[in-house]
C-alpha cells in the first residue's frame, strides 16, 4: 500500500466513496507525532462533539442524534464505530424490543474530559 502524505489526506474526506473507517484507517498508519495521532482520532468535527455530549454520561444514538442536529445518522454511525475500535466508546445492545442499544465513554475515552474542558475553557475566552 502507499505510504499517504498529508496533502493525499484532505482530498479522501471529500470523496464520498472513502467512509470515516477507511479515511481513519489510511492516515493512521502515516502520523509518526503523538499529537498528530491524537488529532487523528479525535480532531473531527463530529467526533469531538460526540465525545463532549458523552462525557455527561451513556447515551442512546437518538439522543446523540439529537443533540448533533445537523450530523446525518450515516456519519454518527461511522464516527461511533470508529470510536469502539480505537477503544474510546462501548456499545452495548440490550436485548428488548425494541432493541435498545447504549453508548458510553470507556476508561480511555474519559481520560479525553480534560481536553475537551480545555477546549472549552479557550472557547469562551477567545471566541
Amino acid at each position: 500500500m502507499k505510504q499517504m502524505t498529508a496533502d493525499m489526506a484532505t482530498p479522501l474526506l471529500r470523496d464520498p466513496e472513502v467512509t470515516a473507517l477507511e479515511y481513519d484507517d489510511r492516515v493512521q498508519q502515516q502520523p509518526e507525532c503523538v499529537v498528530e495521532r491524537t488529532i487523528d482520532v479525535i480532531g473531527g468535527k463530529w467526533t469531538t462533539l460526540i465525545l463532549r455530549d458523552l462525557l455527561h454520561g451513556t447515551k442512546r444514538f437518538g439522543e446523540l442524534k439529537r443533540n448533533l442536529h445537523s450530523v446525518s445518522p450515516k456519519t454518527l454511525t461511522d464516527r461511533l464505530r470508529f470510536l469502539e475500535t480505537k477503544g474510546i466508546v462501548t456499545r452495548t445492545v440490550y436485548p428488548e424490543v425494541p432493541p435498545r442499544v447504549e453508548y458510553a465513554l470507556t476508561e480511555r475515552g474519559s481520560e479525553l474530559g480534560a481536553i475537551i474542558d480545555a477546549m472549552a475553557e479557550w472557547g469562551a475566552r477567545n471566541t
